[in-house]
């Protein structure tokens, strides 16, 4: 898409604090006020030449460590004189998981609970810029805000401040501990959220104007904010990319807790957990969740049945309800929502057993995973293409389509008439044969230029595919339709990104594959 011009490159610049030391002559800073203290970014590009800035690291929150690690998230200490913001803060990603395609360093410390800010106006407290807050995936378990693919260069360009946030992972994020509060890392969005409210003018944004997006399990993050009383005021529109929900029941929270307490030799208690080391627990935690048994589909059986293990919880309390029966009530109605997904998320977990599986009928298949027989048979009816791929391709899209791209026609159709619009992200990587998960992300952003970027979408990822879905993002941060027919419009309108070439870009039941298992 065409840039439009950012206010800093139309005229108004920030103001530029001299170099620290003459071994940093060509460093220039910037500074803005938070409610808790005056912090320093660092200016990217010259002054009135359309750069941006970058404030990492600035805390939300007080380390969630010590009598406050399985606390609500408690407000910062104020500061006296200017912090740096230079660096990225702490991740509560310990050691780089690997889980996603994603590059997402961790960075050790205490302090994970903090933001980070990309600006054109740093200071200019009356841009009133829109706002995008983005929230990273990683299966509730890992991730990093930290990742060069969310610096919002590109988004600041064209006039959108952005923020990404950080939040507890895994038990001591998610677990349920008796005499702690529920869903600490949903409550750690909500702080942060608080933080951009209560901040974000500071850097040019208007608070009334955020958007909230995330991609995976930071998909699933929002659309479990879009369907919360709680989090209605923080945010005016949303955008989730290949959402995973998680909605755990507080049974089964309880008995992932009581069993890790067993793994650990503690009780189950706020006292007991606190006795272990985070690093214990969370070595321990994917065990406490294995399937008891020997069967080696009980753990695929297991995600296609109840989701994911760690993730928020339904307490009752500050997350009443599952996702899809709160937005289904009308929750967040009053929102304009965009989602989607890659067509093979996970598809390509299987390319390894395709020559072990090429005998095996895909029914059969299926079969094994306790897909019932008429639900089987209607899936394999709408999905021929597929099954003409192989059953490896058959099976790794079913993973998909009941993980991820049925969860898209749920969310569609609760909302009803609420303004909802739906895409798919079509085009295959040529390094890793399919449209997969995280290959989207990239394209998002616009940051197809960064290094680790061709490893998933080859040397020469198409430009025009990034100009069409960063500019629909774009497009609905500043308050505007996305480009194409909403679904609660004309139910089943879907915007295909990246199809053949030969193919509409919209087409009437985009979803139709999937209808079998909604």
């Amino acid at each position: 898409m065409n840039p439009t011009p950012s206010p800093a490159a139309a005229g108004t610049s920030p103001a530029v604090s001299a170099p620290s030391s003459p071994d940093t002559a060509t460093t220039r800073y910037v500074e803005a006020d938070t409610v808790t203290g005056r912090v320093r970014g660092l200016w990217r590009g010259e002054p009135g030449s359309g750069g941006s800035a970058a404030f990492l690291g600035i805390p939300f929150a007080k380390p969630p460590v010590g009598a406050l690690r399985f606390e609500a998230p408690v407000p910062p200490e104020p500061w006296e004189g200017v912090r740096d913001a230079l660096e990225f803060g702490a991740t509560a990603q310990r050691g780089d998981a690997g889980i996603t395609l994603i590059p997402e360093p961790s960075v050790p410390g205490d302090a994970t609970l903090n933001v980070n800010v990309f600006t054109p106006v740093p200071g200019v407290v009356d841009a009133a810029l829109p706002v995008l807050v983005w929230i990273h995936g990683g299966g509730y378990v890992s991730g990093s805000p930290a990742s060069p693919w969310y610096d919002g260069v590109a988004f600041n360009r064209d006039g959108v401040v952005t923020v990404t946030i950080s939040y507890r992972l895994g038990f001591d994020g998610f677990g349920h501990i008796d005499g702690a509060p529920s869903n600490r890392g949903v409550r750690d969005w909500l702080a942060a959220l608080q933080w951009v409210q209560d901040n974000i003018a500071s850097f040019g944004g208007d608070p009334s104007h955020v958007t909230i997006a995330g991609q995976s399990a930071g998909g699933g993050a929002v659309l479990r904010l879009l369907a919360m009383p709680a989090a209605q005021h923080l945010f005016h529109s949303v955008w989730a990319l290949s959402g995973a929900l998680a909605d755990v029941s507080s049974e089964r929270a309880r008995t992932a807790s009581a069993r890790l307490a067993r793994l650990a030799g503690v009780a189950p208690t706020r006292e007991g957990f606190a006795s272990v080391p985070e690093e214990t627990l969370h070595a321990l935690q994917s065990k406490a969740v294995e399937p008891e048994s020997a069967d080696r589909l009980a753990g695929v059986r297991g995600l296609l049945d109840d989701g994911l293990s760690w993730g928020p919880m339904i307490d009752g309390d500050l997350v009443p309800d599952p996702t899809i029966a709160a937005l289904r009530s009308g929750a967040g109605a009053d929102k304009p929502l965009v989602l989607g997904t890659t067509d093979d998320e996970f598809t390509m977990v299987l390319d390894s057993a395709q020559r072990k599986l090429r005998f095996i009928p895909a029914g059969l298949a299926l079969a094994k995973l306790d897909v019932p027989r008429d639900r089987r048979r209607a899936y394999l009816t709408d999905n021929a293409a597929q099954r003409r791929k192989g059953t490896a391709a058959v099976l790794g899209r079913y993973v998909t389509d009941v993980v991820f791209r049925s969860t898209v026609v749920k969310v569609a159709d609760a909302r009803g008439a609420a303004p909802t619009w739906v895409y798919r992200f079509s085009w295959p990587s040529p390094t890793r044969r399919w449209a997969l998960h995280c290959l989207d992300v990239p394209f998002w952003f616009d940051c197809l230029d960064e290094p680790h970027v061709a490893a998933i979408a080859g040397d020469a990822p198409p430009r025009r595919l990034s100009d069409a879905i960063h500019g629909a993002a774009v497009a609905l941060i500043r308050g505007a339709a996305p480009g194409w027919r909403a679904w609660s419009d004309a139910p089943g309108t879907t915007r295909v990104f990246g199809g053949a070439a030969s193919a509409a870009d919209v087409i009437a039941d985009g979803y139709r594959s999937v209808r079998a298992l909604v």
